[in-house]
This record gives structure tokens, C-alpha cells and sequence, in this order.
């Protein structure tokens, strides 16, 4: 299955559901009144600063959530400053806590959030804001590994207490949940090291001479492609192991949106596209948010697509009709009236 296909706006033709809406940056300038950084004069604008928990540097929640952060700031007229995290469970922490206002999270984690298992130990409560794009799991080896398959990395019949060494990503991740899920309905028997995905980057590599890095491979959810995943085929070189079996028992006994989906070979100088696991993300926001930043960020989100964009091809993947998709999380009740507002 091929990964499903970036939308980018089209351009309106008429009083359409498509028009108005009034998609991407264009339709976001014939709002704007001169004079006035917010657009429309009769939603108000923030009364204070925000702050929106990212992800970690480098990845698509940062520089999607940092490109996304910017435009709000623009448009209101108020700092919605953006902040470095740990990922999915990080984020819901702080999100529900009230010690940030919006942030990113994967669907599975936000349903263990709200029903207050696995990594949660009670019920978080938040809203969302919208579902955005969906995260694709990397399984990153050298070029020169030869591993082919996910059960390739269990320790050689000969030498089975020699573990091959496998990043699951930083604590308090969606990484790690769902690396962790990945190697334990797999049965792979690895040492499992937490690491932002800079530090496996780097670990991945060689160093002073040495034949193979700190790690043996990397497991990595994020959008694609994720940057300094792609900058590592100039250097090193590295393979994306197949994981469709394990994705295909996943999706079938998890509940939580996961997805068989596919990493097309262009994003990353592949051979061949290579099947893994997807799973959508949301944009959160704490219990007790303004109506105003609410309304506002969504409203930036469409209207301000093209702009998004340019910043991470992810942007391309969002669409107000399957925005609202974020069961069993409620939306915040200023982004249900923006979709009602627009017809979706």
C-alpha cells in the first residue's frame, strides 16, 4: 500500500464547500483587513500569550508545531511561543496539566491518556483541536547492516546474550510506545536505550575508526520525511527494515487509529517503497483554553495551508473533513464552531 497522497489546496471555482473554507494562504489574504494582523474583526484576539509544546528538534512536531506557532503569533497579534518537548506523552502531561496551552500528540496516546492506561496511571482530560497528519514508523539500520527484517535484530543462535542495541526514542514519548509495541508483538529481543532522535542520529554512526556505531538501529515515528533522518543517506547510508507483518497484527488487534500504510522510496532515496505502521496525529489543547486561541489556531491551520507547507510537506496532508476525527478526545468547543461555521 503506497502512502496516501499529499493534498494541496485547489484552487477555488466558485461558492464551493472547498472556497469557503477559503484554503491556503490566498484565501487567508482577502481576510486579512488592512491595518489589523488578525483578519476578521469579530472574533477577538487572544487576551495573553500561549505556549505550544512541540517535540523534539528536528522532528515534524517541532517544525511543523514551530511553522505553525509562527502564523498564529502573526495573524493574532499574540506570542504563541513554541517549546521543545519529549513528544506525545510529554506533551499530554503538560497539555492537561495547564502547564502549556496546545501540543501534539499521536492518537493511541491520546486514547491511553484519556482512559488513563499504559503509561498513564488515571485519566487525563483535554480537548482537540484538529487531527492532522499521520506519523509513519521508521525502523533505521546502516546501509551496511544485515538485517533485512524486524526479527533480524534478535541476538545470533550462536550468542544469544549478545543483544543488538535498538533507540526506542526519548521517555515520555509516542516513540517509545509504540517502538515498544512494535518489538513486543514482534518478539524481538534487543537492548532497548531511550534517545532523542538527534542523539540516534548521531549513535548510529561510526566513530574514531570504529566499524559500526553506539547503536545497531533506531526506531523512529514521525512525519516524512523527517529531516535529519533523510540527511543521514548522504553520510552514512541506511535501509528501512520492513515491519508489515507485525503493522498488520497491530492494526487488527490495537485499537487506536494504527494504520498498514507505506514510505514511499522518493522521501528518502529508497529502493522500494518499504510497508510499517501509521498513526494519525492530533493537535491538543488544555481543558480551559480560550475560545479565542482555539478558533484562531484552527483557522491559521486552513487558512494559512500553503504557508504551512513550505515549511514541512506534512502541512499538505490536512483536510477540515477528516480534522474532526479525534475520537474519543472531544473537540474544544471554539474549533467545533469553526468547522460548523464552514459547512464540515
Amino acid at each position: 500500500m503506497d502512502r496516501p497522497r499529499l493534498l494541496t489546496p485547489a484552487r477555488p471555482t466558485g461558492m464551493t464547500r472547498r472556497s469557503v473554507l477559503g484554503l491556503g494562504a490566498a484565501a487567508a489574504s482577502a481576510l486579512v483587513v488592512p491595518g489589523c494582523s488578525r483578519g476578521r474583526a469579530d472574533e477577538p484576539a487572544p487576551a495573553a500569550a500561549g505556549t505550544f509544546v512541540t517535540g523534539n528538534p528536528g522532528g515534524v512536531y517541532n517544525v511543523f508545531g514551530t511553522a505553525l506557532s509562527s502564523l498564529v503569533s502573526e495573524v493574532t497579534g499574540m506570542e504563541l511561543k513554541p517549546l521543545v518537548s519529549d513528544g506525545s506523552v510529554d506533551n499530554l502531561m503538560k497539555v492537561s496539566s495547564g502547564h502549556a496551552d496546545l501540543g501534539f500528540c499521536t492518537s493511541d496516546s491520546a486514547l491511553a491518556a484519556y482512559e488513563g492506561t499504559g503509561e498513564f496511571k488515571g485519566p487525563l482530560r483535554f480537548t482537540a483541536l484538529a487531527r492532522v497528519y499521520d506519523n509513519y514508523v521508521h525502523v533505521v539500520v546502516p546501509m551496511a547492516s544485515k538485517a533485512k527484517e524486524l526479527t533480524d535484530l534478535n541476538p545470533a543462535k550462536n550468542a544469544p546474550n549478545q543483544k543488538m542495541v535498538v533507540s526506542v526514542g526519548p521517555k515520555n514519548s509516542g516513540t517509545q510506545v509504540i517502538a515498544d509495541m512494535i518489538l513486543n508483538v514482534a518478539g524481538v529481543d534487543v537492548k532497548r536505550v531511550n534517545m532523542t532522535l538527534e542523539q540516534s542520529v548521531a549513535a548510529l554512526v561510526p566513530q574514531n575508526g570504529a566499524k559500526r556505531g553506539a547503536i545497531d538501529a533506531f526506531i523512529w515515528s514521525g512525519g516524512v520525511p523527517t529531516a535529519p533522518i533523510a540527511a543521514l543517506q548522504a553520510t552514512l547510508g541506511f535501509r528501512l527494515l520492513n515491519i508489515g507483518k507485525v503493522a498488520e497484527t497491530i492494526a487488527l488487534q490495537e485499537f487506536g487509529g494504527f494504520v498498514v500504510s507505506s514510505i514511499p522510496p522518493s522521501q528518502y532515496g529508497l529502493a522500494s517503497s518499504v510497508p510499517t505502521l501509521s498513526v494519525p496525529n492530533y493537535l491538543i489543547a488544555r481543558p480551559n483554553l480560550s475560545d479565542s486561541w482555539a478558533w484562531w489556531t484552527v483557522n491559521t491551520l486552513f487558512r494559512r495551508q500553503n504557508d504551512l507547507i513550505k515549511d514541512h510537506p506534512e502541512a499538505g496532508a490536512l483536510d477540515p473533513r477528516s480534522a474532526i476525527s479525534t475520537m474519543p478526545v472531544p473537540l474544544h468547543p471554539a474549533a467545533e464552531r469553526w468547522y460548523r461555521q464552514n459547512h464540515i
